[in-house]
């Protein structure tokens, strides 16, 4: 019984096998995707560097998110400039936000307060250095009206294995279950000679 036909006969394999397939194409195909727009409206004569822009909204308030530079790299120094304004009114939110950071994994809970600031002309910055590349996840907390506000933005800084745990947890999955596919193929071609070769033995007289 060759591999094919092993698989046809356990269609459940195959369908995860396929799910498995398809779910690592995605995790490879989104950790190239940076989430936001690059901002290069800048001339080249300006200090400031390209910025990436994202915006959302969250109850009462529309919040604009840029990290500078564009793609921040280990060991450089990077900022996050946030505008947050109510809908109703447009008007610009006084009071402090503070911001937190941690790792874009599951289960992750080593967040870390990278600090917690005033608004600058409705502005809201916040700079940062990290030493390791990787995907991470910038937090900004506020309360308004006596109701807390989380936002959660991305964050990559240089260039992190573009897999990432949950893609290599899946790549794992899908080997053994490839292992375990050719373990049963050869177990059938075994027992498949061994049941040919009991058929051919003519009994004793």
């Amino acid at each position: 019984m060759n591999r094919c036909l092993w698989l046809k006969k356990n269609p459940g394999i195959t369908q995860v096998v396929m799910l498995m397939v398809l779910t690592l194409l995605t995790q490879f195909v989104s950790a190239h995707h940076v989430l936001g727009r690059p901002s290069y409206s800048l001339n080249a004569d300006s200090n400031t560097p390209p910025s990436m822009q994202i915006e959302t909204q969250i109850g009462k308030y529309f919040v604009t998110y840029m990290v500078f530079p564009a793609f921040p790299k280990p060991n450089v120094q990077g900022r996050v400039n946030l505008y947050v304004k109510r809908i109703k009114d447009d008007k610009p939110f006084d009071g402090e936000v503070t911001f937190t950071i941690r790792d874009d994994a599951w289960f992750a809970r080593n967040e870390e307060t990278l600090g917690k600031q005033p608004s600058i002309n409705n502005i809201f910055k916040q700079g940062f250095v990290f030493k390791n590349a990787g995907h991470y996840i910038i937090s900004a907390k506020f309360s308004a009206d006596n109701e807390p506000y989380t936002i959660d933005f991305p964050l990559r800084i240089g260039s992190p294995f573009p897999i990432g745990p949950i893609g290599i947890t899946i790549l794992l999955i899908f080997v053994m279950l490839l292992v375990v596919n050719v373990l049963l193929s050869k177990k059938m071609k075994r027992l498949k000679a061994q049941r040919n070769r009991d058929e051919n033995i003519e009994p004793a007289s």
